[in-house]
């Protein structure tokens, strides 16, 4: 403990990293300034039926990710999510867009001009939304609530949540090149985290005032809370390291084997190198089903389907969303894992796994690592996302302190402070001083 308080300390030595933390803070700051105010022309004395309409489901789910702006009716109601939605977009059409992969391979210019297609992808998609949010809160909020209406009430409207969006877009990105890193998953976070306290105080009061288990119950959850987030960061850092050697060149410019003197090192494979993004493709899908049963006749059947997929804590809802996510990891995994990719650049390098031929017999053992690997992770992965419901029926959580036991919002906020730890990490171990994660072993590594 005495380690971390120093190592913590010694954050503030480095002029660099504390600028750098300091402008991070101050950006998060405008950003949750921004979630409260509320869009002109809208009385926000006046939103209770929006908020009601984000205390559970999708709606809380949009809510926590916006950190309250969209129940606020604010300037930052889409959030960063259209970007997210774009960078998705962008990352998927890589796959079959000729153009995009030559971008993918023309390094940092490449990088850049996917950055621009993105932003100009991210309007486009506000553009769309905007006019949606708009006609929200039309059906949702009382007439009184509109100090303005008409077409330039909605043309204000739009283009202000246009604005903001870009906003946080460049408030991420400043975070990610002046501050320390992560940005547009830090904006995630905050959201999340700003949700919190709220949730737990709801959880709290509802355990004491009712006599519903008191004081004891709240230690239980506090205490299952604690081992989930183990769990998670566990799978976040769970890797599989497979041994890779590298040939030593001789004077004639030829590689030759030498065990003992080639450079050994090992490749990384993630047991969960999908991320959150198979939860989130998962969620989407689980949408479609509640939607088109409304949209039909009603009858008892339609009625019965929309009650099952409307039901995020459902014994059915949470089979199907299980599988969902079990076979959406094994996709986007394939996706964005190019093990063939890996297998020549390490074959360029005068890399090989012992045992195993460079080029194609080595794309295909890497192939078959993250294969045999991967289905464990979609289980553990799956497991996370449905234990909210499980908090639900085993201890009588409320639902918006459930969603804290697991799925998107554990995943990110668990990822994302393992990254930051270690970009904080890498500054300190860069000026030799003891890192936050390990102990001066890695010091003496660097110096």
């Amino acid at each position: 403990m005495k380690k971390f308080i120093d190592s913590f300390i010694n954050v503030w030595k480095i002029e660099e990293l504390k600028n750098r933390i300091l402008l991070t803070l101050g950006l998060l700051l405008v950003y949750r300034f921004g979630a409260q105010v509320t869009l002109p022309g809208i009385d926000a004395t006046k939103l209770t039926n929006l908020t009601n309409q984000t205390d559970e489901g999708i709606g809380w789910l949009i809510n926590v990710f916006t950190g309250g702006a969209f129940s606020q009716a604010s300037v930052f109601a889409l959030g960063i999510m259209p970007y997210i939605s774009a960078s998705i977009v962008v990352q998927l059409m890589g796959i079959a867009v000729p153009y995009l992969q030559k971008l993918q391979k023309d390094g940092e210019s490449g990088r850049k001009k996917i950055n621009q297609i993105t932003r100009w992808l991210t309007i486009l998609i506000t553009l769309v939304q905007g006019p949606g949010y708009i006609y929200n809160l039309y059906r949702t909020l009382p007439g009184e609530a509109f100090m303005l209406t008409g077409p330039t009430f909605i043309f204000s409207s739009v283009l202000i949540l246009v604005t903001g969006t870009i906003f946080a877009m460049w408030l991420g990105e400043k975070i990610t090149d002046k501050g320390i890193g992560n940005g547009i998953s830090l904006l995630i976070m905050v959201g999340i985290i700003a949700r919190m306290p709220q949730a737990f105080i709801q959880e709290f009061s509802s355990r004491t005032s009712q006599a519903n288990g008191g004081i004891m119950m709240i230690v239980i959850e506090l205490i299952l809370w604690f081992l989930v987030i183990i769990a998670c960061i566990l799978l976040v850092m769970a890797v599989r390291k497979i041994p890779v050697q590298y040939a030593r060149r001789t004077v004639s410019g030829d590689f030759e084997e030498d065990m003992m003197g080639g450079n050994r090192q090992f490749i990384p494979l993630k047991l969960n190198a999908s991320g959150v993004m198979p939860i989130i493709f998962a969620q989407a899908i689980m949408f479609i089903p509640a939607a088109v049963s409304g949209l039909a006749k009603e009858s008892d059947t339609a009625l019965s389907i929309a009650g099952m997929f409307n039901d995020p804590f459902g014994l059915v809802y949470n089979i199907v969303f299980a599988l969902l996510i079990v076979i959406f990891t094994y996709f986007y995994t394939a996706i964005t894992v190019p093990t063939n990719k890996m297998a020549d650049d390490l074959k360029r390098s005068g890399g090989f796994i012992p045992g195993v031929k460079p080029g194609v017999e080595t794309g295909d053992y890497l192939d078959k690592i993250m294969s045999l690997i991967t289905f464990p992770g979609s289980l553990f992965l799956a497991i996370v996302a449905v234990f909210p419901a499980v908090a639900v029926s085993l201890l009588g959580v409320q639902g918006a302190w459930s969603y804290f036991y697991g799925g998107t919002s554990l995943l990110i906020m668990v990822g994302v402070a393992i990254d930051t730890i270690q970009q904080i990490n890498s500054y300190l171990l860069n000026k030799h001083y003891d890192g936050l994660m390990k102990s001066g072993k890695n010091r003496k590594a660097v110096a």
